[in-house]
């Protein structure tokens, strides 16, 4: 919003901010106090995968009490469980966010950004237009059936480790250890950085 404070009224082309915008954004500073940095991974292997990547990042930095505040490089990778060639590569990125909403509040706002790209669950391991999964929320270990925290997997997935570790090479993954020793232990085969691909970070 700083684009519309462009001090004093002197200049008469210089139109005074609304008292709404000025409200939105005091309230959009005090909803994220004492905020939790989460971790969410992004994927989409059908439709324009870039544009569904960058569509659920502006989803996201549009959700009230929650900030992006990274977005990583972009990572091409073949599909998990399914024969070679029987599906589309995919388009795989991670964000690092502050938010407000508690773990079950960002997992309903995770799956309503899947649904708004008309995400299909009728097929385990099936080609989609978005996935939206929470990788990690602040320190927190949960083996809650709706919402396993952190990822099950996300320590055996390079497509999630290399991005993540890209824009936070000292990040570490709750009650498995730094990102920087797990990507190490994981094959890399399949999973290419796409450096002529890159997502903006919403204004």
């Amino acid at each position: 919003m700083t684009a519309f404070f462009t001090g004093g009224h002197s200049d008469p082309t210089v139109q005074p901010v609304p008292a709404s915008v000025v409200e939105k954004v005091d309230a959009a500073d005090t909803t994220l106090h004492n905020p939790q940095r989460a971790v969410l991974s992004l994927g989409s292997n059908l439709g324009n995968r870039l544009e569904n990547l960058q569509g659920a990042v502006d989803a996201l930095a549009d959700t009230p009490g929650l900030r992006v505040k990274a977005v990583s490089p972009v990572y091409e990778t073949e599909p998990w469980g399914v024969e070679p060639g029987s599906q589309p590569s995919y388009y795989n990125a991670v964000v690092v966010l502050k938010t407000t909403l508690p773990p079950s509040s960002l997992l309903e706002r995770a799956h309503a950004v899947e649904e708004a790209f008309h995400r299909v669950r009728d097929e385990h391991w099936g080609p989609r237009t978005l996935d939206v999964d929470i990788v990690a929320y602040a320190d927190a270990v949960s083996d809650d059936p709706q919402l396993t925290l952190p990822h099950p997997r996300a320590h055996e997935r390079a497509f999630v480790l290399a991005p993540w570790h890209d824009i936070d090479p000292d990040a570490q993954l709750p009650g498995r250890g730094p990102v920087a020793d797990l990507l190490g232990t994981v094959t890399r085969e399949g999973v290419a950085p796409r450096v002529d691909l890159e997502l903006r970070l919403p204004e």
